[in-house]
């Protein structure tokens, strides 16, 4: 059968290598094509667009892109009915995969959708549209199930597969050697993998590293940005520039900065207590104050149903706080120990099996039916 992906932005790339390689374990005569990055590359897909050229976050930024978006929307459009695949698999990304489904619905491609935009948080509409275009939906999160039941949409919950990208990595023994790490020190920053995250949030980097000489502040650089984005913060003592394995970065910390995202998941299923920090612009946050219809931001406290980690943002979001939230969970203190335990509830929660298995094993069964 002939497969096309479509993931926009960073997490998608890994999840949709592993479904990839699910996939062709159940198929092995698959061809893949789509949008994605070099997991997806590295999984046997066929990239026709990178992902970068789509990694727009806040509704002011996808306005000012809205041309860029658009023709490349016309390009998958293509593409796609050049290529004919018996389906179309779509990772979360809702303005531009949601567009790709109502295309696909009219020209009579199937459509599944694998991790569910987050309609129960804002612009509940399009609830309507996933249940018009979308042909089967894969979900994620445990209470998305009745959130489509309340439009009539049954849908596949499937767990999460955050679960299967920690359960499946081969952590490095040596790392803390190689990258001159005391993980007793040091702090994971995870500033996110978007341009404008990385700029935002640099000058906090600087100024919290600058408050607590004491400790380290590793810095997980992503080798989708460019390189000299991450200029500003060489040449201060106590902060370190490390690049990918992310997770060895996380295992061997003692706290981390997480911005929101699921890299706020991925740091509790390893048990490293964090803060989440998030900014966007003045125009986007007021736009967000007025149709998000959910309390929290990070996957941790939306399963949870209650605040697991502190959350720092848009105003909140200052040098004085990161320090006061951080030094609650850095020593032995009673939030540290609540939040590790909060985590190991959270991993039940989500079960152990391979999601990436279990969602293909469901897709290749609907497809051989028809």
């Amino acid at each position: 059968m002939k497969y096309y992906l479509i993931a926009g932005e960073r997490s998608g790339d890994l999840h949709g290598s592993n479904l990839l390689n699910s996939l062709r374990r159940l198929d092995s005569t698959a061809g893949f094509r789509g949008i994605g990055g070099d997991q997806m590359q590295s999984s046997g897909m066929k990239v026709v667009i990178p992902y970068s050229k789509l990694a727009f976050m806040g509704f002011w930024e996808v306005f000012k892109n809205l041309f860029t978006i658009k023709k490349l929307l016309k390009a998958t459009q293509k593409d796609l009915l050049e290529f004919q695949p018996d389906v179309l698999i779509l990772i979360d990304y809702p303005g531009f995969n949601l567009r790709m489904a109502k295309f696909a619905k009219t020209h009579g491609i199937k459509v599944y959708y694998y991790i569910s935009p987050k309609v129960w948080a804002w612009n509940t509409k399009r609830a309507f549209k996933i249940k018009k275009w979308v042909d089967k939906m894969f979900t994620i999160l445990p209470f998305e199930t009745e959130f489509y039941k309340s439009y009539g949409i049954e849908v596949d919950y499937v767990g999460n597969p955050v679960m299967d990208a920690v359960n499946n990595y081969s952590f490095d023994n040596n790392y803390c050697k190689q990258h001159k790490l005391d993980p007793s020190k040091t702090i994971s920053v995870l500033p996110g993998s978007r341009k404008q995250e990385v700029k935002s949030f640099t000058k906090y980097i600087i100024d919290i590293a600058n408050r607590l000489k004491e400790h380290d502040f590793a810095v997980s650089q992503v080798d989708n940005l460019p390189p000299e984005l991450y200029d500003p913060l060489k040449g201060i003592s106590n902060i370190k520039l490390i690049k990918e394995n992310t997770y060895d970065l996380l295992k061997n910390s003692r706290a981390a900065i997480v911005t929101s995202g699921t890299a706020t998941l991925e740091t509790a299923i390893l048990g490293i207590p964090q803060v989440v920090c998030y900014k966007t612009s003045a125009i986007t946050y007021a736009i967000a104050k007025r149709v998000v219809k959910v309390k929290f931001i990070s996957l941790v406290n939306l399963i949870a149903s209650r605040e697991v980690v502190r959350e720092l943002i848009q105003d909140e979001l200052n040098t004085k706080n990161l320090e006061i939230e951080l030094l609650r969970i850095i020593g032995k203190t009673e939030e540290r120990i609540n939040m590790i335990s909060d985590y190991q509830q959270l991993r039940h929660t989500l079960g152990s099996e391979s999601v990436s298995d279990k969602t293909a094993k469901k897709m290749h069964s609907y497809l051989s039916e028809n």
